[in-house]
C-alpha cells in the first residue's frame, strides 16, 4: 500500500508493507528502489509492518527547504512515528540510511527499540575514507557496489541504468558524506545495535564498518560473504537472518 503523508509542510510518500511488528526501512543514494523488493520479503517472513519512506528530494519528490540536512530528516521520520503512534520500532537503514538509522536512535524516542546499520556513511576514519563516487559512470558505481555487479538490478529494455541521485544525496550530506561529530555521539547510543557490512563493499570498506561499530556500546559487527555496498539487494536471505536472529 503507497501511502501519501503530510508532517507540517512536508509531503511524504510511504509504501507500507501492513504486518504486526513494524520495521521502518531508510534508503541510501539509490532510492527507495533498493529498499522495495527486500521490504516485501521482510514483510513476508517476519510477519511484520514494514514502512519504506521516499526521503524528500528522492525519486523527483520535492524537499522543503527545512528539511536541509540529516538531522532534520531524523526528526520528520520520528514525527512520523508519532503521528502513526508506532511502538517498538526496528530501524534498518543502508548507506546514508544507516546514518540516518543513527541519528535517529541518538534522539532517545522511546518508540524506537533497535538500530540495523547496513554499509552506512556518516563518521570519519582517517585511514578509511569514503570512495568518492561523484565523477564515476553507473556502470563503474555498480563495480565498487556490488561483489557481483551482474547481481545489480537490470531495468527493461529502453530503460536507463539507474544510479545515485547525487543531488539529493549531498543535499543531505555534503560533499563529504560524513559528520565530525557523529562518531563521538554514537559512544551515547544505549539501545540494541547491528552494524552489518559487505565483504566486498568499496564504497566503505569493512574496516570503516568495524570503526562504526566500535563506537557503539554494545554493537555486534556482521560482516557478510559474498557481499557489496546493498546487501538487502545482493544476498537478501543473510540480511533477513541477521535482522531476525
Amino acid at each position: 500500500m503507497i501511502t501519501p503523508t503530510t508532517l507540517g509542510t512536508v509531503d511524504l510518500t510511504v509504501a507500507d508493507h501492513d504486518r504486526t511488528r513494524t520495521y521502518l526501512l531508510l534508503h541510501g543514494g539509490g532510492g527507495p528502489a533498493t529498499m522495495a523488493a527486500f521490504a516485501g520479503l521482510l514483510a513476508e517472513r517476519a510477519r511484520a509492518r514494514v514502512l519504506v519512506p521516499t526521503h524528500p528530494g528522492f525519486a523527483g519528490t520535492p524537499r522543503p527547504a527545512e528539511v536541509g540536512d540529516v538531522a532534520a530528516l531524523a526528526d520528520l521520520y520520528l514525527g512520523l512515528l508519532d503521528r502513526l503512534e508506532l511502538r517498538d520500532v526496528t530501524l534498518v537503514g543502508n548507506s546514508f540510511g544507516g546514518w540516518l538509522a543513527a541519528e535517529m536512535a541518538l534522539r532517545g524516542n522511546p518508540r524506537v527499540t533497535r538500530a540495523v546499520v547496513v554499509d552506512a556513511v556518516g563518521i570519519e576514519v582517517d585511514d578509511q575514507p569514503i570512495t568518492d563516487i561523484s565523477g564515476m559512470s553507473p556502470a563503474e558505481v555498480r563495480t565498487y557496489s556490488f561483489h557481483d555487479p551482474s547481481a545489480a538490478p537490470v531495468p527493461p529494455p529502453g530503460v536507463p541504468a539507474p544510479a545515485p541521485d547525487l543531488d539529493a544525496l549531498t543535499a543531505y550530506t555534503g560533499p563529504t558524506m560524513t559528520d565530525p561529530t557523529l562518531r563521538r555521539r554514537l559512544a551515547e547510543l544505549r539501545l540494541p545495535v547491528d552494524v552489518v557490512w559487505g565483504d566486498s563493499d568499496r564504497i566503505v570498506r569493512p574496516g570503516y564498518g568495524r570503526a562504526y561499530a566500535a563506537a557503539i556500546p554494545g554493537a555486534t559487527f556482521t560482516l557478510l560473504p559474498g557481499t557489496g555496498h546493498m546487501p538487502q539487494i545482493e544476498t537478501p536471505a543473510q540480511v533477513l537472518d541477521t535482522i531476525l536472529r
